[in-house]
């Protein structure tokens, strides 16, 4: 049996150290059906959230692990919120995103096809 396909974002990462994370309270897991972990988000307004560390001049979601452009994996990914679970949500069909090629241009990292 052949083994399957590495996602390209599993080795890249960089929109997690490129964009701020902002989503509604009610992803919280301290709110009734949400799942994003308390301790890892910061207020912004009474009603929108961050992800911890997407919101400085060199950004870096306090979830991600390992080294953006060679190995990295998300410590809540289960737990992210919608605007992880939807950046992307094509990449592991090979379609991509031009905002994946900024995130990638901001690490050094080559573009990929946007087809």
């Amino acid at each position: 049996m052949s083994k399957p396909a590495l996602n390209v974002c599993q080795q890249c990462g960089a929109c997690c150290a490129a964009f701020r994370v902002t989503f509604h309270y009610s992803e919280l897991d301290s709110e009734p059906g949400g799942c994003v972990p308390a301790g890892l988000a910061d207020q912004e307004t009474a009603t929108l959230y961050r992800l911890r560390g997407t919101d400085y001049a060199n950004p870096r979601c306090a979830a991600l692990t390992g080294k953006v452009g060679e190995s990295v994996s998300c410590a809540i990914y289960k737990e992210r919120p919608s605007p992880c679970r939807e950046f992307g949500a094509r990449a592991g069909i090979g379609v991509f995103e031009e905002a994946c090629n900024r995130a990638r241009s901001r690490h050094g990292l080559p573009p990929l096809p946007l087809d």
